[in-house]
């Protein structure tokens, strides 16, 4: 395979992922500021923008942050390059240059998700802004399931990998969002609202009911924060992405002959994740973990691109 064509179809893989992870965010925020009392629902917008790496881009713009400006830039915006609308319009561009590399249904499910908001101007109300979110989650989900029917090979293995990666960067970004958003005054670390707010995350990656089949407790920030970090059996946790970048590069140095720096950076990322415990995690502090994950994250990325010589 050339390395042009691997570079598309691993960033068909990163685009459709980022879509849907915003799609989960702007889904959340609307969500939180619902839990909010003002001025906390602004923070839960000022927040998205941040975990997204929107807030410059947005302060650009020069409009007041709310719940209209912001998820229409989020979702819409032609000069926010991280919106949905560009996700799907870079997805687009790439499939289209990789056709022969596509199944039908594989490129029929991202020309739809394009489709649904190609000709959108603004997201409108909350609700309207959930059903919109709703939509694209949906059609994004057939091409997820376009792509599991696919032959498993480089095709295959790339669009996966691209996933992957970003399903772990914005995992970590996500479960970041908390951080970043205020309690109302009054509100106590651990009291209702604050348990509602860490709920909410978990709704977004739908992930309520494997909640209670984990645990069977109630909700608690510790056994939410492991889940979503640890917890190999969730396909939206740090360590299930960890786990699959391993494996996915394994399959394609064996069938590329190509191994090296990032096969190394992956295997030592899974140790050490391996190793860690929530306890750990909490006691050197969520945020700083967090972060820690995605510049390791970004590293490994561009030992990919290196590796596979996509540039």
């Amino acid at each position: 395979m050339l390395a042009r064509t691997a570079s598309y179809l691993y960033w068909i893989g990163r685009y459709m992922e980022r879509a849907e992870f915003t799609a989960r965010l702007v889904e959340a925020t609307v969500r939180l500021d619902a839990l909010s009392a003002r001025p906390a629902g602004e923070g839960a917008w000022n927040s998205a923008l941040f975990v997204a790496g929107a807030n410059e881009g947005f302060a650009a713009t020069g409009d007041p942050i709310n719940p209209t400006n912001v998820s229409n830039y989020l979702t819409l915006a032609e000069d926010n390059s991280s919106s949905i609308r560009n996700c799907l319009s870079a997805a687009r561009m790439n499939a289209r240059a990789v056709r022969t590399a596509l199944t039908r249904e594989g490129w029929e499910g991202i020309n739809r998700a394009w489709l649904g908001v190609r000709d959108r101007s603004a997201t409108g109300g909350a609700q309207a802004t959930v059903n919109l979110v709703e939509d694209l989650k949906a059609e994004i989900r057939g091409f997820e399931g376009a792509l599991h029917r696919m032959l498993h090979h480089e095709s295959y293995w790339f669009l996966r990998l691209g996933a992957a990666i970003e399903r772990a960067d914005n995992t970590a970004r996500l479960i970041d969002v908390k951080y970043h958003l205020i309690l109302p005054e009054g509100e106590k670390v651990g009291g209702i609202v604050d348990r509602d707010q860490w709920g909410t995350i978990l709704q977004t990656v739908s992930a309520n009911t494997a909640f209670r089949w984990l645990y069977r407790e109630s909700l608690s920030p510790t056994r939410v924060v492991e889940m979503l970090t640890l917890r190999r059996e969730l396909p939206r946790s740090l360590a299930y992405a960890v786990d699959e970048v391993v494996e996915l590069l394994d399959d394609l140095g064996k069938r590329t002959n190509f191994q090296g720096e990032a096969d190394r950076m992956a295997r030592l990322r899974q140790k050490r994740l391996e190793r860690t415990r929530v306890g750990d995690i909490i006691r050197g502090g969520l945020h700083e973990f967090l972060q820690a994950f995605i510049t390791e994250n970004r590293l490994l990325n561009q030992a990919i691109t290196r590796q596979f010589r996509f540039d």
